[in-house]
C-alpha cells in the first residue's frame, strides 16, 4: 500500500470513532482496583514509518529496572502531566524524551477509541505517521530497546492470540502478537488488535 493511501486510510478510521477497550475486556471475573473517576489520563504514540520493506510501527522494550511493567513490550507514551495540553501533547512529549523523536517530524493522523488499563489508566493512542528521518536514541534507565515490526503484520487480525495466567487471584486472559522475539501482549496488543480489527471492517465495508 502506497503510504498516501495508508495515511488517508488511517485519517478515516481515527475520524470514524469506535468502541473503547479494556484490559478487562477478557477477563469477566477480574475486580477493577479503580473506579472510572479515579483513571489517569495517558498518551501512546502508534508511529509508523516507512521502511524498505514498507510502513512499519515503532516500539519499545521497557528497561527492566523499571518499578512498573519491566521489560515489556510498549509504545513510546506515558502520563498526561500538567503542562500538556492533552494526550496528544503528552505523546509527543514522552517519544521525544523515550525514543528521540522531534515532535515536529510526526503528522498526527488521529486518535483510536480509548484504553482503561488494569494499573488505572486512560490510555489515549495517538497515530501519527513519522516524517522526514530522525536517529532512535533510547533513553536510559525507561528504554532498553526500540524495534520496528512491519504494519502489515501487526494489521493482520489473523496474528493475534489469546492467552492467559493467574492475576491477582483470578484468571486473566489478553491478546497476544508475537513478532520474531518479541512478546507483544496486554495493551499495547489489544490496542493494535482494535487497529487491526478496524482496517479489516472498513476493508469490508
Amino acid at each position: 500500500m502506497h503510504p498516501s493511501d495508508l495515511r488517508a486510510r488511517l485519517v478515516r478510521l481515527c475520524s470514524a470513532g469506535g468502541t473503547p477497550s479494556s484490559d478487562y475486556d477478557l477477563s469477566g471475573g477480574l475486580v477493577r482496583p479503580q473506579t472510572p473517576a479515579a483513571l489517569r489520563d495517558a498518551g501512546v504514540l502508534i508511529a509508523i514509518l516507512d521502511g524498505d520493506h514498507g510502513p512499519q510501527v515503532i516500539l519499545t522494550k521497557r528497561s527492566s529496572a523499571l518499578k512498573h511493567h519491566p521489560g515489556q513490550i510498549a509504545f513510546a507514551g506515558g502520563k498526561v502531566d500538567p503542562t500538556d495540553a492533552d494526550a496528544i501533547a503528552a505523546a509527543l512529549r514522552e517519544a521525544h524524551e523515550e525514543i528521540a523523536l522531534p515532535p515536529q517530524n510526526v503528522e498526527v493522523l488521529g486518535c483510536l477509541p480509548p484504553h482503561e488499563t488494569g494499573t488505572g489508566f486512560l490510555m489515549t493512542p495517538v497515530v501519527g505517521y513519522v516524517k522526514g528521518s530522525f536517529t532512535p536514541r533510547a533513553e536510559p534507565g525507561e528504554v532498553d530497546e526500540i524495534f520496528m515490526v512491519p504494519f502489515a503484520h501487526l494489521a493482520n487480525p489473523d496474528n493475534y492470540l489469546t492467552e492467559g495466567r493467574h492475576f491477582r487471584g483470578a484468571f486473566r486472559q489478553y491478546y497476544v502478537v508475537p513478532y520474531g522475539p518479541y512478546y507483544i501482549w496486554g495493551a499495547t496488543a489489544r490496542i493494535l488488535r482494535a487497529l487491526a480489527i478496524m482496517m479489516a471492517a472498513q476493508d469490508e465495508g
